[in-house]
């Protein structure tokens, strides 16, 4: 039977450097499929950059609602606006970065209904080439 969800329905997740909602998953009565509403905020003077993370088994789908900004993978910039859609294959370590003066406001799907365990974040680029 179908369902609908509402804002008020997501499940807020912490996740490093962005707001994140989980809106369908696993948890939710998903089987197979998991949806995010991410905003990530533009960086304070300052402010360290956001490391990297790779989901081991599955693609994500992103889409780009509003703002600007970067997804890096390893070592290439793919810049991004709104309308823009990236795939990030499965095992490719990746972050997205703001690079205008607004929230970059992204939609997120995910191949599983449980995205956490098939994730790992890692603090700096260092590190995540580290673990490889």
């Amino acid at each position: 039977m179908a369902k609908v969800f509402g804002p008020a329905d997501a499940k807020t997740l912490s996740l490093p450097g962005r707001l994140s909602r989980e809106i369908i998953s696993g948890g939710r009565g998903a089987e197979r499929v998991s949806f995010r509403l991410v905003e990530i905020a533009p960086p304070k003077p300052g402010e360290p950059r956001r490391g990297p993370h790779v989901h081991r088994d599955f693609e994500e789908c992103i889409y780009v609602l509003s703002g600007s900004g970067v997804t890096e993978t390893d070592g290439v910039e793919h810049p991004i606006t709104a309308g823009d859609t990236i795939l990030i294959p499965p095992g490719e370590l990746h972050v997205t970065h703001v690079t205008g003066s607004e929230p970059l406001r992204l939609l997120c799907f995910f191949p599983v209904s449980d995205v956490a365990g098939g994730t790992r974040e890692f603090p700096s680029w260092d590190e995540a080439r580290r673990a490889k």
